[in-house]
C-alpha cells in the first residue's frame, strides 16, 4: 500500500535538497558541501552538512539523516507519503498508488485543500472588482493596503448574501463542510460559513490555504474576528499560523519570529520593513506553534501583544517552552493601548526600536509588577516585593532568579540577603535535564538495545606471533571501524573504484548492510532497503568525503578483514574441541596470510597481495557463516 516506487525515485531526483533546507535556516557552501545550522535542534554553530550531489544531509551533532523526503516529514510533521506528495506537488509530479482505497484518502484531502484554494481565489476577486466590495475597499485603503498588498495576501471580501460560495463551488455537502466553508442550513440548501467580512487567506507552512480569518467591517454587527471552524478537516488553528508561509525567510534570516494577535499586525509588520512576523488564528499560543517555529531556526520569539492577556499561555509554559526547545521569549517594547499595525503605518522607526529593545519575558512581567506597586512606604515596597518574588519563583533557573532578586532589592529597598531567604523557601521545581555528552564528529550514533554488531574479541587478540593486551581491543576496533567506513565512502563517492569490496570484508553488520543496500539501491533508495543505523551511516559518510587514495582504502579494508582472521585462525589454534583438521588448516593457513598482510604495506608489492587475499577472505568467511 503506498506510492510506486518509480514516482518515490522521481520525486527524490527532482528535489532540489539546498533549496528546501535553505528555507528553514542559513545554508552556505564549504568546499563540496553545504553547511547549516540544524533546524532540528537548537545550536549555534553549523553541523548539518548537505551533500546536493547526493541528495542527502546528516547532521553532525543530532546525527539526523535523511534525504529530501525525510527532511520534508520531519520540518512539515508528515508521514512518508504525505512527504512525497507534498514534494510532488511542488516539483509536478502525479503519483500513481498502489492502494485504490490509499489514492482515494490522499485524493479527497486534496479535493478539500483545491476547494480552499478556489474559496481564496473567489473571495480575492471578488474583492477587487465586485461592486459590493467599495466598502471592504475604502476600508483597507484606510488601513494603508494598497493593491500590491492586498494582491500579495491575496486578501478577499466575502459577499453577504447566503450561498454564494457554496453555488460557485458546487460541492458536495461533506465537502462543503469538511472544508470549512460551508454547512446545510435548516431549510435543507447550503450555506456559506463567511458572510460580510474581508477574508484573510491562513496556509500552511507549506503554502497550501486552509482556512481564513474574517474581519467584519467598522460599524457592522458580529464579532470583530470569525475564523475557520475547527470542524473543518483540514484547519487546526493549534497547527498554524497566520504569515509563516509567507514571512518564514525572514525568520530564517533573523532567527526570530514576532507574535502577534491580528491578521493586519502581521501585514503591518512585513509594511514596515519587519518580514518575519506571524499571528495565531483566534487563539492562545500553543507548544504545537513553538515547535513550528523552531523548524523555521526562530530560536527567539518576539511577543507584539500584551504578554498577560489571554492571548498567551501561562509563564510557567512559557518557561518551560524556552528550556525545551532552546529558545528565548521576549515582550516588545510598545507604546501602551498602540496596535502594531497602527505603528507600523504611523511611525516604523518605533516600531523597529519596539522589536530591538523587546525584554526578556520575566523582565517585563517583573517590570509590570514594579511599576504597579506602591514604593512611596515601607509597606508598599513589602508588598511590592513580595509580589515580585512570586513572579521570580515562577522561572526555573536558579541563576536567573538571583539576578533578578537583585533588581527586586533596589528598587523595593529590601536586604538582599532577607529577599534571598524569602526566595529560597521551599517550593516546587521542574526536574533539571541533565545534557547528555558531545557526540564526536567521527563517532557513530549510539547503538540501540540489542545484538552486538562487532562481534566480540577474546581476552588476548593476535596478528602475529605476539599477543596484544585486552586493553588495546578499543584502538584495535577503532581502526577496523575506521578501514570499514573509509571502504563505504569509496562505494560512496567513487563506485567504479570500489568493485572489489565484498560485504564478507565488513566486520560490523551495520556497515555490511549498507554496503548491500547501497549496490542494491543507490545511495537515495539505501534508506527504503536498509536499516534506519545503515541508511544513517550511509548518508553521514556521503556528507563527509575522502581524498583517501582507492588503493589504500581497499588495502585497508583487506588488512583489517585478514587480521581478524589470523585472530579467528589462532583461536581455531588454541581451542580444545578443535578438530585435528581444523587445527591443521589453521596452522597451514597463519603463515601465508601474515605474510601477504605485511606485503600489503608495500606498493610493489601491495596488488599481488590484495588479488590473493581477497578470494581467500571471502571464501573463508562465507564457509564460516555456511
Amino acid at each position: 500500500m503506498g506510492i510506486h516506487d518509480d514516482d518515490i525515485a522521481k520525486v527524490r531526483s527532482s528535489a532540489d535538497l539546498v533549496a528546501l533546507i535553505g528555507e528553514h535556516t542559513e545554508i552556505k557552501r564549504s568546499g563540496r558541501q553545504w553547511m547549516a545550522r540544524c533546524p532540528m535542534h537548537g545550536e549555534r554553530t553549523p553541523s548539518l552538512s548537505v551533500s546536493p550531489e547526493k541528495g542527502v544531509y546528516y547532521c553532525f551533532g543530532c546525527q539526523r539523516s535523511g534525504d529530501a523526503i525525510t527532511f520534508v516529514q520531519e520540518m512539515d510533521n508528515l508521514d512518508f507519503a504525505g512527504a512525497v506528495e507534498s514534494l510532488a506537488g511542488r516539483y509536478g509530479i502525479q503519483l500513481r498508488y498502489t492502494s485504490k482505497d490509499e489514492g482515494s484518502r490522499r485524493a479527497r484531502k486534496r479535493t478539500l485543500l483545491d476547494a480552499v484554494e478556489k474559496a481564496v481565489e473567489f473571495y480575492h476577486q471578488r474583492l477587487l472588482t465586485g461592486a459590493d466590495a467599495g466598502e471592504a475597499r475604502s476600508y483597507l485603503r484606510s488601513r494603508g493596503y494598497d493593491g500590491e498588498v492586498v494582491r500579495k495576501y491575496r486578501i478577499g471580501w466575502a459577499p453577504d448574501d447566503w450561498d454564494q460560495l457554496a453555488k460557485h463551488l458546487r460541492l458536495s455537502a461533506d465537502d462543503l463542510r469538511d472544508a470549512g466553508l460551508g454547512f446545510v442550513n435548516k431549510a435543507d440548501r447550503q450555506q456559506d460559513f463567511f458572510r460580510g467580512r474581508v477574508m484573510f487567506p491562513i496556509s500552511d507552512e507549506r503554502g497550501d490555504p486552509v482556512g481564513f480569518g474574517g474581519r467584519i467591517l467598522p460599524g457592522h454587527e458580529g464579532s470583530k474576528y470569525k475564523n475557520t471552524t475547527t470542524d473543518a478537516v483540514v484547519y487546526d488553528k493549534s497547527r498554524v499560523l497566520y504569515g509563516l508561509h509567507a514571512h518564514r525567510e525572514g525568520i530564517v534570516k533573523a532567527g526570530e519570529a514576532i507574535i502577534c494577535e491580528g491578521y493586519t499586525d502581521v501585514i503591518g509588520f512585513a509594511d514596515a520593513g519587519i518580514p518575519r512576523a506571524v499571528a495565531t488564528c483566534g487563539t492562545a499560543m500553543t507548544e504545537e506553534h513553538v515547535k513550528l517555529l523552531k523548524r523555521f531556526s526562530a530560536d527567539r520569539l518576539v511577543l507584539a501583544f500584551d504578554a498577560d492577556a489571554a492571548g498567551l499561555a501561562a509563564a510557567d509554559r512559557v518557561y518551560e517552552w524556552e528550556r525545551e526547545h532552546k529558545l528565548e521569549v521576549r515582550v516588545a517594547d510598545l507604546p501602551p493601548g498602540v496596535d502594531p499595525a497602527d505603528l507600523a503605518r504611523e511611525d516604523p522607526v518605533e516600531l523597529q526600536r519596539a522589536i530591538d529593545e523587546a525584554t526578556p519575558f520575566l523582565g517585563f512581567r517583573l517590570e509590570r509588577v514594579l511599576a504597579g506597586g506602591d514604593l512611596s512606604t515601607v509597606e508598599g515596597r513589602a508588598r511590592t516585593a513580595e509580589a515580585a518574588l512570586d513572579v521570580i519563583a515562577e522561572h526555573p533557573d536558579p541563576l536567573v532568579r538571583d539576578a533578578y532578586l537583585l533588581d527586586v532589592a533596589d528598587r523595593c529597598r529590601v536586604d538582599l540577603a532577607r529577599l534571598r531567604e524569602l526566595a529560597a523557601a521551599p517550593r516546587a521545581r521542574p526536574v533539571e535535564r541533565e545534557a547528555a555528552p558531545p557526540r564526536r564528529r567521527d563517532e557513530s550514533p549510539a547503538p540501540s538495545a540489542g545484538p552486538r554488531e562487532v562481534p566480540n574479541q577474546p581476552d588476548d587478540h593476535y596478528f602475529d606471533d605476539e599477543m596484544v593486551p585486552a586493553d588495546s581491543l578499543i584502538e584495535v576496533e577503532h581502526h577496523a571501524v575506521a578501514a570499514e567506513d573509509e571502504a563505504l565512502r569509496l562505494a560512496i563517492h567513487r563506485p567504479d573504484d570500489a568493485v572489489r569490496l565484498h560485504p564478507k570484508l565488513f566486520a560490523d553488520v551495520t556497515r555490511q548492510e549498507a554496503l548491500v543496500a547501497l549496490r542494491s539501491g543507490g545511495l537515495l533508495g539505501a534508506g527504503d532497503r536498509a536499516g534506519e543505523r545503515a541508511a544513517a551511516l550511509l548518508r553521514r559518510l556521503a556528507v563527509d568525503p575522502s581524498d583517501a587514495d582507492p588503493a589504500d582504502v581497499v588495502a585497508g579494508l583487506v588488512r583489517s578483514a585478514g587480521r581478524r582472521t589470523l585472530d579467528d585462525l589462532r583461536r581455531v589454534q588454541r581451542a580444545l574441541d578443535s578438530t585435528d583438521e581444523q587445527k591443521h588448516h589453521a596452522v597451514a593457513s597463519i603463515g601465508p596470510i601474515k605474510l601477504l598482510i605485511e606485503r600489503l604495506d608495500e606498493s610493489d608489492t601491495r596488488e599481488d597481495a590484495i588479488d590473493q587475499l581477497l578470494p581467500w577472505l571471502i571464501d573463508y568467511e562465507e564457509g564460516r557463516s555456511a
